[in-house]
């Protein structure tokens, strides 16, 4: 009887989540990488490889096969990588030495490392001024960093903790403030705060940006709120799974991705600039907060690891040898 009745529970626990999936994405594989140390971001890189945030150093792995091809050293508490495709140049924002590494692409070689406000958290390359600018948590403000001379050009306060920023490609950058609970207008031609707009949800981390349609997509407690990029109106809000710390756009399928550390990663398909709709909830792992999605083979990367139990309050420690990059792909 009791094995009759398990087995029930888990054909209906099957049907359940693959009823709450419909977007056609699944988990598909997962890239080993085992040595211990914390994680933050994973960014596709224009090489056809990944970069793994990981403790002191960059894990660089084979987009395909998941092998490493390389490591970026010395960029102890490192949190986000952003490319220079055009330069050849990469770059990491290593929090818990206050700089900016720039690394060649091609050879993984380290160039220079570049000063920074205190604790950088993610990282951004923005085409349009081909500048880098660094979410700083700590000092809350920017760092703004030419990259063709690699000297800083300014430095802009905010009234609150930055978490995350994206560009419109046309002048204007978004700063998610996740104590604030709103998103922060500046505009990189002039360095300056233009206006902030708050947000109807709590704890804003991810953001993500459709420049066509001119939508933020910000990942917050258990919410994506979709905002006008023109005029900070709320658009839409969305349920998501707890613990988002990461949300990517594929423009291409004009899907959203939200990766919640409590182990899913809510799909929501963008029908028109006022038209979004969940259309799954794919089953990854605890802890995989973060996500990179390549937009040219439509396969979503997300960094996770086993964990201990917790106490209420406390993020859980990741079980040695377990840390991993999870690979999601269409059916």
């Amino acid at each position: 009887m009791q094995r009759s009745l398990t087995l029930a529970l888990l054909i209906l626990t099957i049907g359940t989540a693959t009823a709450q999936n419909g977007s056609g994405f699944s988990l598909t594989r997962s890239f080993p990488i085992g040595s211990p140390g914390g994680w933050d971001y994973i960014s596709v890189g224009p090489d056809k490889k990944l970069y793994v945030s990981h403790g002191t150093r960059v894990n660089i792995l084979d987009q395909q096969t998941g092998d490493s091809v390389g490591v970026i050293p010395n960029t102890t508490g490192v949190h986000g990588i952003a490319f220079d495709e055009p330069a050849g140049k990469g770059y990491t924002s290593n929090g818990r030495l206050n700089n900016v590494t720039v690394f060649n692409i091609k050879t993984s070689a380290i160039l220079r490392q570049i000063a920074t406000g205190q604790n950088p958290d993610a990282i951004l390359y923005d085409p349009f001024s081909k500048k880098i600018v660094t979410c700083n948590g700590r000092s809350h403000d920017l760092t703004v960093i030419d990259a063709a001379s690699e000297q800083v050009v300014a430095t802009i306060a905010l009234d609150g903790k930055p978490e995350t920023a994206v560009s419109d490609d046309a002048g204007k950058i978004y700063v998610n403030i996740e104590d604030k609970n709103k998103i922060t207008v500046v505009d990189i031609r002039t360095n300056a705060v233009v206006t902030s707009w708050p947000l109807t949800a709590e704890g804003p981390t991810g953001l993500a940006i459709d420049t066509k349609t001119k939508r933020l997509f910000a990942g917050c407690d258990k919410f994506l709120v979709v905002m006008d990029a023109g005029s900070g109106a709320i658009v839409e809000k969305l349920p998501i799974g707890d613990g988002c710390d990461g949300v990517g756009f594929d423009s291409g399928l004009k899907m959203v991705f939200a990766s919640c550390g409590e182990g899913m990663l809510t799909v929501i398909k963008e029908g028109s600039a006022a038209s979004f709709k969940v259309i799954g909830n794919v089953p990854t792992k605890r802890s995989a907060r973060t996500v990179a999605v390549d937009e040219k083979t439509h396969q979503v990367y997300l960094p996770a690891a086993e964990t201990e139990p917790a106490a209420a309050g406390q993020r859980p420690k990741q079980k040695p040898g377990t840390f991993q990059v999870l690979v999601v792909s269409r059916k």
